[in-house]
């Protein structure tokens, strides 16, 4: 543990990612919706997900963003697909969407392309990183609202999820900065809202009140 990070932020992070994961269960569905991130973990759940035959086909979406522009330089919807082809899913089998740089353009861009194609389109796994699930969910209820949307992420705990990235500081970030997110987005119109418990909202304001604020919006 950080020496930065008390006993009480770890338990309001884990209650924060309690929070996050929607807990769905997975099920055949029209496509695969991988968004982009630093996170490959992303593509290999969205490539699990295919070779179990629960979509025909999976889309990676995502531009960069200052997070990925040096790890990810060729975009992080074409890394995604190069992970992808490693993990057997046919090439045939995978689309790519280059552009978005958010989650609201990782839906709409996601949801234009597959039109064009002529992709018929009545539910999505909708595969993120674990502490975005809700986010990612809430978001495309509000921009894709014809469709179904299952939520996927890799099934790793908190703790495991920090050591694979290395920076736990950086973790209890994105999830306050997710967090944040859920509170002020419906207002603004770019997601539905969600109820956030009593408990969840109390984690989420010490962990602000601690220094927890660099993925904050305004």
């Amino acid at each position: 543990m950080s020496e930065r990070i008390t006993e009480q932020a770890w338990a309001d992070a884990r209650v924060l990612w309690g929070y996050q994961r929607m807990r769905h269960e997975p099920r055949p569905c029209s496509v695969a919706v991988g968004l982009g991130s630093h996170d490959l973990g992303v593509a290999d759940v969205a490539a699990s997900l295919y070779r179990a035959g629960l979509v025909p086909l999976v889309l990676f979406t995502g531009a960069n963003s200052p997070t990925t522009r040096e790890r990810m330089p060729r975009g992080e919807a074409q890394h995604y697909r190069e992970r992808a082809l490693t993990l057997d899913v046919p090439d045939a089998a995978i689309l790519v969407e280059p552009r978005a740089t958010n989650t609201g353009e990782n839906i709409r861009f996601s949801r234009a392309l597959l039109a064009d194609r002529g992709i018929a389109v009545d539910s999505v796994l909708l595969v993120s990183k674990p502490y975005e699930e809700r986010r990612a969910y809430a978001t495309a209820r509000k921009l894709w609202p014809e469709v179904e949307v299952v939520s996927a992420s890799s099934p790793m705990s908190f703790a495991d999820y920090v050591a694979s990235v290395g920076d736990a500081t950086l973790v209890i970030d994105m999830l306050v900065g997710a967090q944040q997110r859920l509170l002020v987005y419906p207002e603004r119109g770019f997601m539905i809202s969600q109820p956030v418990p009593t408990e969840v909202r109390a984690a989420f304001d010490r962990l602000r009140a601690a220094g927890f604020t660099s993925r904050l919006v305004p």
